[in-house]
């Protein structure tokens, strides 16, 4: 079990339960002088322990009895409130049997110490029932065990819906799975087998093969294969993401082979990082590069890669001739600003003072390693 803090509703109970101790204590007339000094100690000392009665509540009741045996034994004729306080606690704790042994033991020990004490076996019972009534003690444990059962039923009533949520989430992700199935598996397998047929047929005719149609056919496998990793993850809900932060560099080496002068730079130490910042991160310079080769007519690109304890930096910037009007959020930009808001992070795109563009993000995180 959790342990669990001190409130100040727990000290105000224990400062309660003292006060009304005493108050009774002191309404008998007991003067403040030899046993009676130990009394009066042990009577606020039973009240005083029940501030830990939720962090250890066999050692409060163990206390809180014995204390209360101790004052009694002193002569001071009290009811033991807080002993009756901390079988509530007990038995709210889930401690049921230890309770049970304890007050029929502090039952036991009260009509002992009262027997001793006036050598007559009726009033030793009523001074016993006086002390510590068993209405009272089954009212204590009633209470503590209703309200166990209540916060059990509670509790089990947030699993179910976190289940069910959960039900949900998978359904969903089956039902994007198949959506992405249907309707974009067959189109890139036709980009992909035909792509890959011209280049064959080019090749045995002896004729040059455009770089184009080659970009064409590697473009196919790439999607074909972040298609398959894509459909898994949604499928298996696969932690390990089919791409993260170190897939970046062969990132940066594709986009060169396009005739793109692209530099890497990792500032800081590099961590193991959870996989939905890795997966953003990789996406983040995956579509910025993207957009620099499909749109900026770049010469060169730098792609930077920030660690920090608490967060990783991406930034990628072109030479290109971004303009402003290029700020005008696109599907890809829209979905890059989700998936950085999603993690809690911040992302700017914008187009640079000395020209080009530049896209800059800051993901929180917290490290695994």
């Amino acid at each position: 079990m959790a342990r669990r803090r001190i409130t100040l509703g727990d000290a105000g109970i224990a400062a309660g339960v003292a006060v009304a101790q005493l108050a009774a204590a002191l309404s008998g007339g007991h003067p403040a002088s030899g046993n009676d000094l130990l009394g009066y100690a042990a009577l606020v000392a039973s009240a005083l322990v029940l501030v830990l009665r939720r962090r250890a509540p066999i050692a409060v009741l163990v206390v809180s009895g014995a204390c209360g045996l101790a004052f009694q034994a002193l002569g001071f004729d009290v009811a033991v409130i807080a002993f009756l306080v901390a079988v509530y606690s007990a038995v709210r704790e889930g401690h049921r049997l230890v309770t049970v042994i304890a007050a029929v033991v502090m039952q036991s020990g009260l009509f002992l110490v009262a027997y001793a004490a006036t050598g007559d076996l009726g009033a030793a019972s009523e001074q016993a029932r006086g002390a510590l009534e068993i209405a009272w003690l089954i009212a204590a444990g009633a209470a503590g065990e209703a309200l166990r059962q209540a916060e059990r039923r509670a509790d089990e009533a947030e699993r179910t819906r976190e289940a069910a949520a959960q039900r949900r989430a998978d359904d969903e992700r089956l039902h994007i799975a198949r959506e992405l199935h249907d309707s974009l598996t067959h189109q890139i397998s036709v980009i992909k087998v035909q792509s890959e047929a011209a280049v064959h047929v080019a090749q045995r005719r002896g004729e040059e093969v455009p770089e184009s149609l080659l970009a064409i056919r590697e473009a196919g496998r790439e999607a074909a294969r972040e298609l398959r990793a894509t459909l898994t993850a949604l499928r298996d809900d696969d932690p390990n993401p089919p791409r993260g932060l170190e897939d970046v560099r062969d990132l940066v080496g594709s986009a060169g082979a396009t005739g793109l002068e692209v530099t890497l730079t990792v500032d800081g130490q590099p961590g193991t990082v959870p996989a939905a910042v890795g997966r953003t991160a990789y996406r983040i310079v995956q579509e910025s590069l993207t957009n620099v080769t499909r749109h900026a007519a770049a010469t060169t690109a730098s792609v930077r890669i920030d660690h920090r304890p608490d967060s990783i930096g991406i930034r990628v910037e072109d030479n290109g001739t971004g303009a402003p009007a290029a700020t005008v959020p696109g599907v890809g930009l829209l979905g890059m600003r989700e998936r950085v808001a999603a993690l809690g992070g911040q992302l700017r795109a914008q187009p640079r003072e000395e020209g080009g563009f530049m896209v800059e993000a800051r993901l929180p995180v917290e490290r695994t390693s």
